[in-house]
């Protein structure tokens, strides 16, 4: 009976979360501007409609290279962070971790406004580079919780037997190491570019008058007109998200030792 109670609230728990979010893609083939059932038609305009918004390619492509430089620079902090984590014994290693994972615990806004106080007691302008600073600190946890997952099953011994085949260090971690902890690296790239490109807090407050891709979709939900278009954007992002995560894991479990059952 309890089996049964918690698979309930499972379902339940999960259909809450969801559900909302599926039907998304279902009212983005609605022909009308309103959101209600019945459906009153099916059509494919508003996707079409997308390719002629000027603004919203802009936003894309900003919010691509937002995505990009904090995959690259997250994937780099946390393999550096990584690779001093499992191969060194530091002090003050645990304390350093959370740090790192503190801003996972602090809400988006209070991150932006922070931030923003911030650029502007340095006098820094607002800018695609300090979404780029400000994701930084959201990413790379992630990047680094991959990673050090990925040295962690990483067999050291391999690189002694380089060594004692006569390669020095940068050449044992180009052949032996690279290698191996490659889909760690692929899917942190994967992770910490989904996670910049959904982001909207902390792109809204330091972004300025370069809005990313979640920014302008804020901005236009302030015109009714536009929310079948918004719609269908966000079915193609909900898609493209899913996908990449998904991708993400399968990489990271790539080359994983499992436990074979009954060993």
């Amino acid at each position: 009976m309890r089996k049964h109670a918690l698979l309930l609230y499972a379902f339940a728990y999960l259909a809450f979360l969801y559900v909302p979010v599926l039907v998304l893609p279902i009212f983005s083939f609605n022909d009308s501007q309103f959101i209600a059932f019945p459906l009153t038609g099916f059509t494919t305009r508003w996707y079409a409609a997308l390719g002629a918004d000027s603004a919203m390619l802009h936003a894309l492509v900003n919010s691509l290279k937002v995505g990009t430089a904090t995959a690259l620079l997250s994937t780099l902090l946390g393999l550096l962070a990584a690779r001093a984590v499992t191969r060194y014994r530091l002090r003050g290693t645990g304390a350093a971790l959370g740090f790192i994972s503190l801003p996972l615990f602090i809400p988006d806004i209070v991150l932006g406004i922070s931030l923003l106080l911030l650029l502007g007691v340095a006098g820094l302008p607002l800018s695609l580079g300090a979404v780029v600073l400000g994701h930084l600190l959201v990413c790379v946890p992630f990047a680094l919780t991959v990673l050090i997952a990925r040295f962690e099953g990483f067999d050291r011994d391999l690189e002694e037997a380089s060594a004692d085949l006569g390669e020095n260090g940068w050449m044992t971690f180009w052949r032996v190491t690279f290698p191996l902890i490659l889909p760690g690296i692929l899917a942190s790239l994967l992770l910490a570019f989904i996670t910049s490109f959904d982001e909207f807090l902390v792109a809204y407050f330091l972004s300025g008058t370069e809005p990313t891709l979640p920014v302008y979709i804020w901005g236009q939900l302030r015109f009714p007109e536009r929310l079948p278009v918004v719609l269908a954007l966000g079915a193609i992002i909900l898609t493209t998200s899913i996908a990449l995560v998904a991708l993400a894991e399968y990489v990271r479990n790539l080359g994983v030792k499992r436990p074979m059952v009954g060993a």
